[in-house]
């Protein structure tokens, strides 16, 4: 399952996402109007948002997830209470808004590169964790000094170092070939891996995914890979890395790349 890679010959265009803003607010649009017949709207004294106001409600919400604002610092810049933009953010959010934006984009993409909407593999991987303050720290150990009051062992990296914030969570994910998000799952950080993503799997069935989902040697046991079969999902780890070092397994390297966007994420820092 290997993939071929040809190094690209002149450096690519760096991408402008402020140049993409207006593309997501009409997306969103489209699909608040395709959702308007189906979902519960929005009830009180003062009339929705519309029109201009919507648009730029859009807009604040965005600069919220991806510049990492705060919602009393866009509030002011858009004159519009952050009640307001944080009270649509979480009934969007219920509603399933944003995953069907990310749905709907998965399956221009997959379609576009000539694939299925559905893919027959997935990789599926949890190497990060959160702290308690909801930043991310993707497992790493700080080094401190003998005289720190508390040190610690990391058995993985044999680095000596103390726990800066506790407690913490593992994010369990799935990604398809493109490193796409298919499925996501937060637990605490002392469920193992082998239990963790099992509502992972169940996300993805019933989203109608059945086939392959490759991972590393952490997903070996029998009780997971009965679990996928009552699922219609074949469990199929693989070590990724000998000595020490990292080897790329396939294409089980696109979720290291997607974790990797998701580090550079603002909001999740």
């Amino acid at each position: 399952m290997g993939t071929a890679f040809k190094p690209a010959t002149t450096s690519p265009a760096s991408w402008d996402a402020f140049t993409d803003v207006d593309a997501f607010v009409d997306a969103v649009l489209v699909e608040l109007a395709s959702m308007a017949g189906t979902k519960p709207t929005r009830r009180g004294p003062k009339p929705p948002l519309a029109g201009a106001a919507l648009r730029k409600a859009i807009l604040a919400i965005w600069c919220v997830c991806f510049c990492g604002m705060p919602w009393r610092a866009i509030g002011q810049l858009c004159d519009i209470p952050f009640g307001t933009l944080d009270t649509l953010f979480a009934r969007w959010t219920r509603l399933g808004l944003w995953r069907r934006l990310l749905n709907r984009l998965i399956r221009a993409w997959r379609q576009a590169c000539g694939d299925k909407p559905v893919p027959s593999a997935v990789i599926i991987d949890s190497p990060l964790s959160l702290s308690a303050s909801g930043q991310l720290s993707g497992e790493r150990s700080c080094h401190s000094a003998p005289s720190c009051f508390a040190r610690g062992f990391d058995g993985g990296k044999k680095i000596k170092g103390s726990i800066v914030e506790a407690p913490r969570s593992m994010i369990h994910l799935a990604v398809d070939k493109y490193g796409f998000p298919l499925a996501i799952h937060v637990s605490p950080a002392n469920i193992h891996d082998s239990k963790g993503i099992v509502p992972v799997l169940h996300q993805l069935a019933g989203r109608g995914f059945q086939g392959t989902a490759l991972g590393d040697l952490s997903y070996r046991g029998e009780r997971l890979s009965k679990t996928g079969e009552a699922l219609g999902i074949t469990l199929q780890p693989s070590a990724g890395g000998h000595g020490g070092t990292f080897i790329p397994e396939g294409i089980r390297w696109v979720v290291e790349r997607s974790l990797a966007w998701i580090s550079r994420y603002r909001r999740l820092r």
